[in-house]
């Protein structure tokens, strides 16, 4: 598994948004201080709306805020707002994409990285943003 681009700015985007004193901050200020193009942060602050971790206030004055407290935003939750559910096979995800036809119950491929699966998910929810 591989962590887009999209996904780390989505996350400096979180910590930014975290450790300012601003309670609203323009995507054209994020876009400069993190150097992220705008047009990318937009998406990604689209995503991040969607999701229900920030907020947008249209305007003069506008820009985005966090909708949560920083410590409870946690990693996991970034990658799913930006890539959606994580899994780290087809299978986990969808038993019909087995090309060996086998239960889930008697392949150990498929109980190995369930195990890893779970293991990358409780250590993606360990880490938040609450510095």
């Amino acid at each position: 598994m591989r962590i887009t681009q999209e996904t780390d700015y989505a996350l400096r985007i979180l910590d930014y948004l975290s450790a300012t004193d601003k309670e609203i901050v323009g995507a054209s200020v994020l876009s400069e201080d993190l150097n992220i193009p705008v047009r990318f942060a937009l998406k990604i602050l689209r995503k991040l709306n969607l999701y229900g971790i920030t907020k947008a206030n249209r305007g003069v004055s506008g820009g985005y805020f966090l909708l949560m407290k920083p410590e409870d935003i946690n990693y996991k939750m970034v990658v799913e707002a930006i890539e959606g559910e994580i899994y780290i096979n087809k299978c986990l995800q969808d038993r019909g994409c087995c090309n060996r036809r086998m239960k889930k119950d008697t392949c150990v491929i498929n109980k190995n990285l369930r195990s890893i699966q779970e293991v990358l998910n409780n250590e993606l929810e360990k880490y938040n943003f609450g510095n």
